[in-house]
């Protein structure tokens, strides 16, 4: 009898154990919420999932979504989604939401977009309610030289026929940066700018600056216009300053060469100098050699010095009489 009961016992648990691993494996909730919802599939579809490591939660619910919205998708098609790396509950939520805003959207063009990396159900939502851009703040300069800051607010709309392949928001804010500064750069005033800010919108509207993107440009409005710096007159100081620079330069430059032509010059009466002592110091040894052959006799050696003394005497007499001059042209 003991034998008996615990063979029972051991079959209960092995049946509980079976059980368990059977509900583990077959999704038998998922597939009677699915019959509830009045999506048909098949048990073995659902062990199928299991086996090509797909998790049926994450195809079954959405369909069941979406066959409560009206639409028609296939188990293939959510699968395949999931599969390829997709995000099956939201396109399947970007297609219900694009269905009652009245916006055709087929599950192929949601598929790409979502495999694309874009979110769809976002672009969808903004599709319906158009979404505000703020730039960050565009510095220009107009022809006379004011520095003029903009700022600016873009309103947009996903355009989902181009958002596979369309260029994001970055380049809109790029396109509009360009199209401010150069409206600003072809006023002749900043002041100009000042009065009419909506000219700035007018001219970049018309550049259609949208082309090629994944929106669509509704409205640019110039949410505030500072006045900066004004870069012509720094421009103009900086320029002068370099003329400043250049002419010191050229200036150093002369007065350089000036001072080595002037040690030319100087080492040039040195040299002249040294040759004319050199010369002085041969005049006594003529003399002494003239006397001693005879050439040059004692008394006309003697009138010579006189004649020299007397020459220095002349000098300095018409020296003395230069320096009185000069000093009485000071006084």
């Amino acid at each position: 009898m003991p034998e008996t009961i615990l063979f029972v016992m051991g079959l209960i648990i092995v049946v509980i154990i079976v059980l368990a691993i059977i509900l583990t494996f077959v999704p038998l909730g998922l597939w009677i919420s699915a019959l509830a919802a009045g999506v048909r599939i098949g048990i073995f579809n659902l062990i199928g999932m299991r086996l090509r490591r797909v998790i049926p939660s994450r195809i079954i619910n959405p369909l069941i979504k979406a066959t409560k919205a009206g639409l028609d998708l296939s188990v293939d098609k959510l699968e395949a989604h999931y599969l390829a790396g997709g995000n099956v509950d939201r396109v399947v939520n970007a297609l219900i939401a694009a269905q009652r805003a009245n916006i055709p959207l087929e599950f192929e063009r949601a598929a790409a977009i979502d495999l694309a990396g874009r979110d769809v159900l976002q672009a969808v939502q903004m599709s319906v309610n158009p979404k505000v851009i703020e730039t960050p703040k565009v510095s220009a300069v107009a022809k006379d030289g004011i520095e003029v800051i903009v700022k600016a607010r873009v309103t947009v709309r996903a355009n989902i026929d181009r958002l596979v392949g369309g260029a994001g928001e970055e380049t809109i804010l790029a396109r509009v940066g360009e199209g401010i500064v150069t409206t600003v750069g072809s006023s002749e005033s900043h002041k100009e700018v000042l009065e009419n800010p909506d000219r700035i919108s007018q001219t970049v509207l018309n550049k259609s600056l949208h082309a090629g993107t994944a929106f669509e440009i509704l409205s640019i409005d110039i949410a505030d216009v500072d006045v900066g710096r004004n870069i012509g007159a720094q421009l103009q100081i900086d320029q002068a300053e370099a003329d400043k620079r250049i002419a010191q330069a050229k200036a150093e430059e002369r007065r350089a060469m000036a001072v080595a032509k002037e040690q030319e010059m100087r080492a040039a009466v040195q040299e002249m100098r040294a040759k004319v002592v050199e010369a002085e110091a041969e005049i006594p040894k003529a003399i002494a050699a003239a006397l001693r052959e005879g050439k040059l006799g004692v008394m006309d050696y003697y009138n010579m010095k006189n004649i020299i003394a007397d020459t220095q005497m002349r000098d300095s007499i018409a020296r003395m009489g230069r320096e009185d001059a000069s000093s009485e042209d000071n006084k």
